[in-house]
């Protein structure tokens, strides 16, 4: 099941009222979700997190990825997964074991010094999350907070990222809720795009033209065979530059601009971006901390967004 990717400009346009999109999907879904449980709106304005379990879901089990997947699609307003999906998170309904409530963990967009050059591996992104619409407001939460300690319990993970869009009328309630830290409104793709000769597949950021399947069509574009540039080229996440030869790299640069060139493109505004730092000890918290203060002096201390941004 494939979602088609969202339309930042032709889907978010026609929301009026003054809540986030996010919102606007869980008001559109409930009756259909309450009527697919049996129950009524009592029923859903009586659950507390209590009532629910939290789960971590192996990439080996295909089929609960399969369903985290389908979850996004219906009741995430994006409506599709993130191009490097590492972490999967549950909340299900313990009577029934019914989905409720997903995170999605990825590789960052782009490696983040927040907490020093030396530790950008460390740096997670929180790409993806949404409750089903008879879910307490507050699941959200619950469930990024435990997603977060688990990552610091189990991985090396210590720095959590997460971006709010503006365009969709968000403003990072959940992150506010939690106290992360905000980082300002100044992160994202400047541009999106759209290729005219497929309109169909909507609006897209400018990471797009360095994905490895891009890469791959750049690579075809100039005669190398996928096989070749699977084995010899390409890396697990981007192509292995330093062992390319210069001609082949300024060839396969030269593809991605005239792809670049040939869509058609428009200004978006900037995203807010949050971060969560978490040590498995006080002392490993203290210190990572008292990182982020020395590597960001202008960023501590930022406050909050409070006013919704709105389509001109």
């Amino acid at each position: 099941m494939k979602a088609k990717k969202a339309d930042p400009f032709e889907r978010f346009k026609d929301l009026e009222a003054e809540h986030c999109w996010q919102y606007e999907v869980r008001l559109r879904n409930m009756q259909e979700d309450l009527q697919a449980m049996g129950k009524d709106l009592a029923w859903a304005e009586s659950l507390r997190t209590t009532d629910f379990d939290f789960g971590y879901v192996d990439s080996s089990d295909k089929d609960q990825c399969n369903e985290v997947r389908d979850f996004i699609i219906r009741h995430e307003f994006l409506g599709c997964l993130p191009n490097r999906p590492t972490h999967r998170f549950t909340a299900r309904l313990k009577e029934t074991g019914e989905l409720a409530g997903v995170v999605v963990m990825a590789v960052p967009n782009t490696f983040s010094h927040l907490i020093g050059k030396e530790n950008k591996n460390i740096v997670k992104l929180v790409s993806r999350g949404a409750s089903i619409s008879w879910a307490p407001k507050n699941l959200g939460s619950w469930i990024v907070s435990r997603s977060c300690k688990w990552m610091v319990q189990n991985t090396e993970f210590r720095c959590f990222e997460a971006y709010s869009d503006p365009l969709a009328k968000e403003l990072g309630t959940i992150y506010q809720a939690l106290n992360w830290t905000y980082l300002g409104q100044t992160s994202g793709t400047a541009k999106v795009y759209l290729d005219p000769k497929n309109k169909d597949r909507g609006w897209f950021s400018d990471r797009d033209f360095r994905k490895k399947s891009k890469y791959k069509m750049y690579a075809e574009k100039i005669g190398i065979t996928p096989e070749v540039w699977r084995d010899k080229y390409m890396g697990k996440w981007s192509p292995k530059w330093d062992e390319i030869p210069a001609s082949v790299k300024k060839k396969i640069k030269d593809q991605e601009k005239k792809y670049r060139n040939s869509c058609e493109s428009r200004t978006v505004p900037a995203k807010h971006k949050y971060c969560f730092i978490l040590g498995r000890t006080k002392k490993e918290t203290k210190q990572l901390h008292k990182l982020f203060k020395d590597n960001n002096p202008k960023k501590v201390g930022l406050s909050y967004p409070k006013e919704r941004g709105r389509l001109k």
